[in-house]
């Protein structure tokens, strides 16, 4: 009977240790967080850090490719990046868009959506590609929801 009583609390503690990692995650049970839809049309203006590049506007249609994923289809007047197809992340209020055109110019995206899912807040990344076209750029900017 001990013994038994010692497996008992034994696995109710495994238990009660593992159940944190059992739980689905915030967005999924508690509708005080709702998942950010980002799909849709948005467009933007983005300024860079330094003088002699251009800023540049990008407009990208979000969606969902056929394994659930997020997909952006962007088209840019950029001197630096060409239109190019972007994996889009969603991680709380946390957005990441990136992609690369087809010379091989890489941009990223990295900021945060505002509460009410219509504002970007972003900062990019470039990454160009050996046509020399802007080795390499940064800046900051936002995108919205239209």
């Amino acid at each position: 009977m001990q013994r038994n009583r010692f497996w008992i609390g034994v696995l109710f503690c495994g238990f009660m240790i593992g159940m944190p990692f059992l739980q689905a995650s915030p967005q999924q049970n508690n509708p005080a967080v709702p998942a950010i839809n980002l799909k849709g049309t948005w467009s933007g203006t983005f300024l860079s850090q330094h003088q002699n590049v251009e800023p540049f506007t990008i407009t990208v249609v979000i969606d969902q490719d056929s394994k659930g994923n997020l997909v952006g289809s962007a088209q840019l007047s950029s001197d630096c990046v060409r239109a190019t197809k972007l994996q889009v992340t969603v991680k709380g209020t946390k957005v990441t868009l990136a992609g690369s055109d087809q010379d091989g110019a890489n941009i990223t995206f990295l900021g945060t959506i505002d509460s009410t899912g219509a504002m970007l807040d972003l900062r990019y990344i470039v990454n160009g590609s050996s046509s020399g076209r802007c080795e390499s750029d940064n800046g900051t900017g936002n995108m919205g929801r239209r």
